[in-house]
């Protein structure tokens, strides 16, 4: 019996163990999570290098859809994070350009490959950055006792600096405050509020907390008929 065995087992070991390697390798090579497949993923557009002076004007930005292929192992764990479409925007003028965006804009690992690339183009339109002061309007609302009313609002700071687009920038009148509610005040009220603009392009340079001073007045007594 002990012949048996060492004349199938210890014959030709090294070539079996040789033969159990190279077996072991093909296996991995075709099994399945080394088989190729694909899958669609959403990512944001990189602008990279966008001069100093310029802003992004365009209303939407559009998101890429970046179709890739590899490793069935590897297409399972992919994150959107580990997908980067980027534009350079070193040479961007005032006005409207189109962009290619291309394989060659899409980083992602080396065993990965980028298959299709939604949309192919980017069209953006561009401003020179404008800075400037507005005045902050407040909006104040409430219910007062009989014979009271609002007979001035106080703001601090009166204005506020804002930036963005020029041409968006240009139609900005004001800047408003989130509503206060002033509702039982019979003197004097101080409230502490936050300040936006409507335009979505166009930013508060430093936001601060804004102080609204309600000041109540007596109405007027009526003049009697005669």
């Amino acid at each position: 019996m002990m012949k048996f065995l060492r004349r199938w087992v210890l014959h030709n070991f090294w070539l079996k163990i040789l033969s159990l390697i190279l077996a072991t390798g093909l296996w991995l090579a075709i099994s399945p999570d080394q088989e190729p497949a694909e899958v669609a993923v959403r990512v944001p557009i990189e602008f990279r290098s966008v001069p100093a002076e310029l802003e992004i004007s365009s209303a939407t930005i559009p998101e890429a859809q970046i179709r890739v292929r590899g490793p069935e192992r590897m297409i399972r764990e992919l994150r959107s994070t580990d997908i980067h479409a980027e534009l350079q925007l070193a040479d961007a003028k005032a006005g409207e350009r189109t962009f290619d965006l291309t394989a060659q804009q899409i980083r992602l690992q080396r065993s990965l490959t980028v298959v299709q690339v939604v949309p192919g183009q980017v069209h953006l339109s561009f401003d020179t950055r404008l800075t400037r002061e507005v005045e902050i309007h407040p909006r104040v609302t409430g219910k007062f006792a009989d014979g009271e009313h609002v007979g001035k609002i106080l703001v601090d700071p009166e204005k506020i600096k804002i930036t963005g687009p020029q041409h968006h920038v240009e139609l900005v009148s004001a800047a408003t405050t989130d509503p206060v509610d002033a509702s039982g005040t019979t003197t004097t009220g101080t409230f502490v509020t936050n300040v936006y603009v409507a335009d979505a392009l166009v930013q508060v340079v430093q936001p601060t907390p804004v102080r609204v001073t309600v000041i109540m007045e007596k109405n007027a007594p009526a003049e009697s008929g005669h």
